[in-house]
């Protein structure tokens, strides 16, 4: 017991006496807070001063051995409180600008952010409680899950700091998921034992099945089941268009952020894919029907990412139409209505291709000037050489982009893949969910993945992500100034409202009309400090949408 006295020793020692006593109860405090159960076991991660992190956390067992091309199954249960305070592997790349090298297959896990003041059921006697929404009169945080980029093939959950998004009240969960080969070959071989008579889209069914983790386990960790809003860029984006049509992730999510995802609104079929699975397996020795599923459930995983690398088509790994996973492309499913109807944001970015045209050409060494210019068209619009030139002289002459062919190339990209098709989304899903629809245009945002191509990258493709998340893995870069600080600031309050209501707008920034297709074709244009209005006409004009079937 402390001695209360009247002299300055006496007082002194009851002063140190409280302060280690607060120091100890503020530990404890902090170390409660650090373990939280989940539906396997209890997990300790980090506290900080603005909030909570929970990292490597398995939500699927490991996908090795005979698990190799198979759906993901449960993780298993730990005995004991599993340390969360490092990132665990993640899914098998080779090395590039875009992603960290690894072989590693143990890779199905994800990250969970919680801030400062998030609410957590981890005291609780038993892990099965259900989630009791606010009826406890506990606040629980909208969620945002973030599926990485990098073309099905690269990337990793923790090249991303959510932090800016958190301090805005949020749990940020990122994952990671099956990649290239591993996470999408289909071939008839793997078809005929699977179930459900299709093949490929492991790495999408390893998103679902840590979306089903989220909605098992959220409250935990201080986040609201029943509010969840999924977001990606560029692949990540594309797999939030698939979900909005898969039938297995009805329910999984109730809002979508699609940023730069539209490149692709008709998936390959699982027969087209089939056909390219054969000719992979053939190349590396296991074209013999019959053992072809053992063969390579048996290649090592060097081998497969050295194939891999071989083939530049870049529809090869991604998710497919197979009639069960995926049962059709996401264009006619938007052209109909048959998809999950939950509001969403659908964005591009003004300059998306120049990426493209470096790291395709350029820094393979192939010429991009006034002469490859035509043949350069064809072969990104896969179009004969006469079509391509014909496009080239009449829509995009060099003389228009100051006789750079790296600038009129890309424009060529950007309003075919990406721009256009983002229109066409939003112009489909707005008629059945609530829409609002934005283009990233600073195009002095710091290049954070390439070297100089000869052009100015402009805002290029991924140019946004760092105004939102900044990313730890990519090449060096000044990082953003003090405008662009702002502007981050004002896209990152915009996507944490949506996640907490499902509308943008929270009555006190600018405002952003939602995407009205037969009265207002308004997009917010991301640039300066604040957006600016990007509408009637002027983004299809910008863009040339009437060239490619988006008028």
């Amino acid at each position: 017991m402390v001695q209360i006295g009247c002299s300055r020793r006496g007082t002194t020692s009851m002063l140190a006496a409280a302060s280690v006593l607060a120091l100890h109860v503020a530990s404890a405090r902090a170390d409660s807070h650090a373990v939280v159960s989940t539906d396997k076991g209890p997990v300790r991660g980090t506290v900080t001063e603005d909030g909570r992190q929970f990292l490597g956390i398995p939500y699927a067992s490991p996908p090795v051995g005979n698990k190799r091309f198979m759906p993901p199954t449960d993780a298993s249960r730990w005995h004991g409180v599993r340390d969360a305070t490092e990132f665990a592997p993640h899914c098998a790349q080779r090395a590039t600008p875009f992603g960290l090298a690894t072989e590693s297959e143990d890779c199905l896990y994800l990250n969970v952010y919680t801030p400062a003041n998030s609410h957590d059921d981890s005291d609780a006697d038993s892990d099965e409680q259900g989630d009791e929404g606010d009826a406890d009169g506990h606040h629980r945080s909208p969620v945002m899950v973030w599926i990485h980029p990098g073309a099905f093939q690269y990337g990793e959950s923790d090249d991303y700091n959510p932090s800016a998004l958190v301090a805005n009240d949020v749990v940020v969960v990122t994952i990671n998921y099956r990649l290239g080969a591993l996470g999408f070959i289909s071939h008839p071989a793997l078809t005929a034992e699977s179930s459900i008579g299709s093949s490929g889209n492991y790495g999408f069914m390893d998103q679902q099945a840590a979306l089903r983790w989220v909605q098992r386990n959220i409250t935990h960790f201080g986040g609201d089941p029943g509010n969840v809003t999924i977001f990606g860029e560029s692949a990540g984006a594309l797999s939030v268009h698939a979900h909005m049509v898969a039938p297995g992730s009805t329910g999984l999510f109730h809002k979508g952020i699609v940023q730069s995802g539209a490149y692709n609104l008709a998936h390959p079929t699982l027969a087209a894919g089939e056909a390219e699975g054969q000719t992979f397996a053939a190349a590396l020795g296991c074209g013999t029907p019959a053992t072809a599923a053992a063969c390579l459930r048996g290649m090592s995983v060097s081998a497969l990412l050295a194939q891999q690398a071989l083939n530049v088509n870049p529809a090869a790994w991604q998710p497919r139409v197979d009639g069960a996973i995926l049962p059709q492309g996401v264009g006619a499913a938007f052209a109909s209505g048959q998809f999950n109807r939950v509001p969403i944001i659908e964005g591009t970015t003004h300059d998306e291709f120049t990426l493209f045209t470096a790291t395709l050409f350029v820094f393979r060494g192939i010429p991009v000037n006034a002469a490859t210019y035509p043949s350069l068209v064809a072969s990104v619009l896969g179009v004969p050489l006469a079509t391509a030139t014909f496009i080239a002289n009449t829509f995009y002459p060099l003389a228009a982009y100051g006789g750079n062919a790296g600038l009129a190339l890309s424009a060529v990209g950007t309003d075919a893949a990406f721009a256009c098709n983002s229109r066409l989304a939003a112009r489909r899903i707005s008629q059945y969910a609530p829409t609002w629809t934005y283009e990233f245009s600073d195009t002095t945002a710091p290049m954070i993945f390439l070297p100089p191509a000869g052009f100015p990258y402009g805002a290029y493709h991924g140019s946004e992500v760092q105004y939102l998340m900044g990313e730890r893995n990519a090449v060096p870069a000044p990082g953003l100034n003090a405008q662009q600080l702002q502007l981050a600031d004002v896209m990152q309050g915009y996507w944490t409202q949506f996640a907490h209501t499902g509308d943008p707008n929270d009555g006190v920034g600018p405002s952003w009309p939602a995407y009205q297709p037969t009265t207002s074709d308004f997009f917010q244009k991301f640039v300066g400090t604040s957006p600016q209005p990007y509408s009637g006409t002027a983004f299809a004009a910008d863009h040339k949408c009437a060239v490619w079937g988006s008028p």
